[in-house]
């Protein structure tokens, strides 16, 4: 293990089921139950895991931002409205070809980036 690795995210939601459908479908995370019965989540990459929790308010004005590496901003944009939820800030270019970011809120209401690397 890297000391200092961000490893895992909790992920406030009013319907644990309704968020793990919209993760899945958006960004192809895969779901799972634990021992102890709560869903919980492992990235694209199996490097970053989590769950959702209950009772604790969506991330609506975030202090510190996620951000989730996309090939495609403007196709994760499109996947993001399809599955139920609203792009918060459009896709925004940044210096480098191809390199931008945008944020948009899951049907829970978290806000959420999204990062693509510059186009080689």
């Amino acid at each position: 293990m890297s000391n200092g690795k961000i490893c895992y995210v909790e992920i406030p939601s009013d319907d644990v089921e309704r968020s793990a459908r919209f993760y899945v479908e958006v960004f192809g995370w895969t779901v799972r139950i634990r021992g102890d019965g709560q869903r919980a989540f492992d990235d694209s990459t199996g490097a970053v895991s989590g769950s959702w929790v209950l009772g604790r308010p969506p991330q609506r004005q975030p202090g510190m931002l996620t951000y989730i590496m996309v090939d495609s901003i403007e196709q994760a944009l499109g996947q993001v409205t399809a599955a139920g939820g609203t792009v918060v800030t459009p896709l925004t270019p940044l210096h480098a070809a191809g390199e931008a970011f945008a944020t948009f809120a899951d049907p829970g209401g978290n806000v959420v980036g999204l990062y693509q690397q510059p186009r080689t």
